[in-house]
């Protein structure tokens, strides 16, 4: 969970193949039934590496808690992609125990499931190795959509851009959800950019689920939480995973036409939030939103999430919206 501001906020393929011998699906975490503690590779000692005959790792793009993220090249043609890392180790050198394996197979089950989708990374190929699996994905050279909101200033002020970009991650989000997928943690920062700023696709299915409720409070990132997802007191023992995505979405949305955050987190204890609740119109005094916006906000950000916007609703919505800012 992250508590690091993303933004300012105001204050007061086709479908994947399989087709590597090596790697099944359905076992793609083999760990040797007698293992001894050992220490994870160096990101770096692994530049060079062939992953089959023709697929060479290049560069890093990333490191994370789970892995590390890198560019390759087919060296027959030149094409790149993105390989993520997902270890077999702990940082101690301790395997994996059972349930972290179960949430990286897990990972791999629902973006495959999602990957056929044009706004959602496709996924290429799994390669099973001693230490990590390599996950072989599509490569987004313009990087990911913080990056384009915030240094690239891509989207501010542009609305034509900014409702295709948005209807694009709600297609991605719908077509997950009619999958059964939710993602749980969605932002800028999980969602690649392509094509100028034009294209979008949905990536990191770390935390995303196939049960369509969820007890797993404090789930994803603090600023797009919904309060029903923040808030483990509330009345009901889970919360219902579809509307928490909703709610992501309005602010990613704010995000795209605002270039900032509407508050750091959805309860009472942050004032924003908290005069929000009190007047459904406080949003524009501290924004520049259109009244059409507003109300769109205002219906997405529906702190009962049995009467929050739907999906095709919202798409509707967005059609309708003569003007964002």
């Amino acid at each position: 969970m992250h508590n690091v501001p993303a933004f300012g906020y105001p204050t007061p393929p086709a479908s994947p193949s399989y087709d590597d011998q090596k790697c099944t699906y359905q076992h793609p975490f083999a760990i040797p039934a007698v293992c001894q503690p050992r220490y994870p590779v160096r990101p770096e000692d692994r530049l060079g590496k062939f992953l089959g005959d023709s697929l060479q790792l290049v560069g890093i793009l990333g490191t994370g808690a789970y892995g590390v993220v890198y560019t390759a090249v087919d060296i027959r043609n030149g094409t790149r992609y993105a390989v993520k890392t997902l270890s077999k180790y702990n940082a101690d050198g301790s395997p994996l125990d059972r349930r972290q394996i179960a949430f990286q197979q897990r990972e791999l089950r629902l973006h495959y499931l999602a990957s056929a989708h044009p706004n959602v990374v496709s996924m290429f190929k799994i390669v099973d190795d001693p230490d990590c699996t390599y996950v072989v994905l599509e490569y987004c050279p313009e990087g990911d959509l913080f990056f384009n909101i915030t240094e690239c200033g891509q989207y501010v002020g542009k609305d034509d851009l900014s409702r295709s970009v948005f209807l694009q991650i709600l297609d991605a989000v719908e077509h997950c959800h009619t999958l059964g997928v939710y993602h749980r943690d969605l932002k800028p920062e999980n969602i690649l950019v392509s094509n100028q700023g034009a294209t979008v696709k949905l990536a990191d299915f770390g935390l995303a689920t196939s049960s369509d409720r969820s007890e797993d409070y404090g789930c994803g990132s603090t600023f797009y939480m919904s309060p029903e997802c923040l808030d483990p007191s509330a009345r009901r023992p889970f919360y219902y995973c579809a509307p928490n995505d909703v709610w992501s979405l309005g602010v990613i949305l704010v995000n795209l036409t605002c270039g900032r955050n509407p508050w750091k987190q959805a309860s009472f204890e942050d004032s924003t939030y908290r005069a929000f609740t009190r007047n459904s119109s406080f949003l524009k005094t501290i924004l520049p939103l259109t009244d059409d916006l507003n109300d769109i906000l205002g219906r997405i950000f529906e702190r009962n999430p049995d009467h929050r916007i739907t999906l095709a609703e919202l798409r509707e919505r967005i059609l309708a919206c003569p003007q964002f800012t």
